[in-house]
C-alpha cells in the first residue's frame, strides 16, 4: 500500500508500507523531495520493484550502520588483527565522520568521488587515500551482493592522475637484492649485529614475511627434518603477551617449508647462544614465548630497531634504500634464478594461487633473462643459422 503527500509546491512524498517475505513483519519506506507527484509516484514503483526483486532498499539503514554490521559480520575474527584495525580505523577516522547520518542506498558514484576528493584535498597521500578506497569498496562490494544497494557507487573511481599512474607503476616494480650484492649485503649484517644477521639471513633463505618470521617458535622448527611451519604472525600492537601472535595474512599463508643443511646448523647454533642467555638470565627470560628470533631477554624485536638497522646495513653494504619486505622478493627471485617449478615457488610464499606469483615475478631478474636468451640460441643454432648464413650468401 502506497500513499502520497504534498508537504509543499515543490516537494512530495511517498510511504509504502509492505510485508517482508522473510520475517512477514510490516515494513515501511518513506521518501520525500520530489518536485512533483508524478516524479514521486515513479521513485515509488522503482523502489517496489527492488523490494520485489529481492533488494533491501527499504531498510532505512545508514552508511554507518551497514559499515558496522560489515566489520562484525564479515571481518571481525576472520582476517589478521592488523587488517582489521585498519579497517577499523578507515571507518571511525575518515570515512564516517565525513558521510554522518546518510543513508546506505544515498551513497552515488559522484557522492563517493567528492569523499576522495576531499581527502586528497585534505593532504593525505595517495597511498592513504587508496587504502580507505579499498576499505570503502570491499564494504560496498558485500552490501551489492547481500542486495542492499543496486551497485558499488565506488567502482571506476579516480585517485591517480595519469601521470601519478605512470610513475606508481614504475615504483611497482619489484625490487631485489641481486645475487651477487647477497654476500655484501650479509657480510654487513654480521658485522653490525649477529641477532640481525641471522634475521634478515633466514628472511633471504626462506622468504617469509617479516612478521611470520619474527612470530616464528621452536616448537614450530624441526631441525631434524629441515623444516619449518609458518602459522602466525607477529602483532606488535598487542597489549600483553598473551595477544601478541595473530593470524597470517590468508589461510593460504599457513603452510610447512623445507630449509637448506646450512640454515638449519647455523639455526642450531643460533639455539646454543639462546641457551646461553636462558641460563645467564634465568626467570628474566622469556622462556614461554619461545621465541626463535628475539632480543636478549626473549622478548620480541622492536619493529623501529629492525627498520633502522636494515637501513644502516643497506648504506655499508653500498645497496639503495629497501624495504625489508625485499628479502621475500630477494628469495622469490633467487628461485627462480635457480629453475625451480612455479608452483614450488607459490607454496613457498605462501600465495593463494600460482598466478599470483607468476604474476608478480615474471621478468624481475637480469640472469632470468640472460639464461633464457642463451638457452634460446643454444636450443636454435641449428634452425636459424644466422651470421653464418648471411657471410655465405651471394647476395
Amino acid at each position: 500500500m502506497a500513499s502520497f503527500k504534498r508537504i509543499s509546491p515543490s516537494n512530495w512524498s511517498f510511504r509504502y508500507k509492505y510485508k517482508d517475505k522473510i520475517t512477514g513483519k510490516q515494513r515501511e519506506v518513506k521518501r520525500q523531495g520530489f518536485q512533483s507527484k508524478p516524479l514521486a509516484e515513479k521513485a515509488y514503483e522503482e523502489t517496489k520493484r527492488s523490494i520485489q526483486l529481492g533488494f533491501d532498499s527499504a531498510s532505512n539503514e545508514t552508511l554507518a550502520e551497514f559499515l558496522e554490521f560489515w566489520l562484525k559480520e564479515y571481518k571481525e575474527g576472520k582476517i589478521a588483527k592488523n587488517t582489521y584495525r585498519i579497517h577499523e580505523r578507515n571507518i571511525k577516522n575518515h570515512i564516517v565522520p565525513y558521510f554522518q547520518n546518510i543513508q546506505l542506498d544515498d551513497l552515488s558514484y559522484k557522492l563517493y568521488q567528492k569523499f576522495i576528493n576531499y581527502l586528497i584535498e585534505s593532504d593525505y597521500s595517495k597511498r592513504t587515500v587508496e587504502i580507505v578506497h579499498g576499505t570503502m569498496y570491499g564494504a560496498m562490494q558485500k552490501a551489492k551482493i547481500l542486495r542492499k544497494i543496486h551497485d558499488n557507487p565506488c567502482t571506476d573511481v579516480s585517485i591517480y592522475s595519469a601521470k601519478e599512474k605512470r610513475e606508481k607503476e614504475n615504483k611497482a616494480a619489484i625490487k631485489f637484492i641481486p645475487y651477487d650484492k647477497i654476500e655484501p649485503f650479509l657480510d654487513a649484517a654480521l658485522a653490525d649485529n649477529y641477532t640481525h644477521y641471522i634475521f634478515f639471513r633466514f628472511l633471504i633463505e626462506t622468504g617469509v614475511r617479516k612478521g611470520e618470521a619474527l612470530a616464528l617458535q621452536w616448537s614450530n622448527v624441526d631441525l631434524s627434518s629441515n623444516r619449518i611451519r609458518i602459522e602466525q604472525s607477529l602483532d606488535y600492537e598487542a597489549a600483553t603477551d598473551n595477544e601478541l601472535f595473530s593470524d597470517t595474512k590468508t589461510y593460504h599463508s599457513v603452510r610447512e617449508i623445507p630449509i637448506t643443511n646450512r640454515l638449519a646448523m647455523d639455526l642450531r647454533s643460533h639455539k646454543v647462544r639462546q641457551n646461553d642467555n636462558i641460563f645467564r638470565l634465568k626467570k628474566a627470560y622469556k622462556s614461554d614465548l619461545d621465541l626463535v628470533f628475539c632480543r636478549e631477554n626473549g622478548s620480541p624485536l622492536p619493529k623501529s630497531t629492525l627498520f633502522n638497522a636494515f637501513r644502516r646495513i643497506l648504506e655499508k653494504a653500498g645497496l639503495p634504500s629497501l624495504s625489508i619486505h625485499t628479502l621475500r622478493h630477494t628469495h622469490a627471485v633467487l628461485l627462480l634464478e635457480s629453475n625451480v617449478e612455479m608452483k614450488y615457488i607459490q607454496e613457498a610464499l605462501g600465495h593463494g594461487s600460482m598466478q599470483i606469483t607468476s604474476d608478480i615475478y615474471t621478468h624481475v631478474s637480469k640472469k632470468i633473462e640472460t639464461d633464457s636468451i642463451e638457452r634460446f640460441e643454444n636450443h636454435t643454432k641449428n634452425i636459424i643459422l644466422g651470421t653464418d648464413l648471411g657471410h655465405n650468401s651471394n647476395g
